[in-house]
């Protein structure tokens, strides 16, 4: 004779695996819901960055510093627009000041042995 004491087997459950069989009720399903991995990385609307800007004392610079905010207000597919012009906007700025004459040269003293 066996004396062996087989699992209980709790009603709705599947003795086998184990298993609830009892359907889905609305918490739980609110909960899976919750739990959605795909909710978890939906997309939210653009945020500010709040990056501070530290005027250089260069209008025609900081003014092209201060269109990086408008990338605060757009969509990430949008930023590159807004950089590729200050970059743009920030190039020309230097390239403008590398243009202007400065001041001369000192002499030289190269070669005078005095």
């Amino acid at each position: 004779m066996d004396d062996a004491v087989a699992p209980a087997e709790t009603p709705g459950t599947d003795p086998e695996t184990e298993t609830d069989l009892a359907p889905e009720t609305d918490l739980e399903a609110e909960v899976g819901a919750e739990a959605d991995p795909e909710a978890e990385h939906a997309p939210v609307g653009p945020a500010p960055l709040h990056v501070p800007r530290t005027p250089t004392g260069n209008a025609e610079v900081d003014a092209h510093l201060e269109r990086l905010a408008d990338a605060d207000h757009l969509a990430t597919d949008g930023h590159v627009e807004v950089y590729e012009d200050v970059h743009r906007g920030l190039r020309d700025a230097l390239t403008a000041l590398d243009a202007r004459p400065g001041p001369p040269a000192p002499p030289s003293t190269y070669g005078n042995r005095s």
